[in-house]
């Protein structure tokens, strides 16, 4: 993780949809910082669509990966 402004870090996470293990819940990292006192940086959720965010450890956070329709075989002319 490299510095960015506001006290905000980067993360390879950030704008992706995740789960966070330690609630379950699904949502979109909107970044990683300190929230108030707590000295290591927490990443801050946003629900997909919208809503209230929360924070959750780094390390309970995990990508959600979304499966992709199959296609059917091709079949030869």
């Amino acid at each position: 993780m490299t510095a960015m402004s506001m006290l905000h870090d980067r993360h390879r996470l950030i704008g992706r949809l995740v789960r966070g293990t330690v609630s379950g819940r699904t949502g979109v990292p909107r970044a990683v910082a300190t929230d108030g006192d707590t000295p290591k940086p927490v990443a801050w959720l946003i629900p997909e669509g919208g809503g209230t965010e929360w924070t959750t450890p780094l390390r309970a956070i995990e990508p959600v990966t979304v499966p992709t329709p199959s296609r059917p075989p091709r079949r030869g002319r």
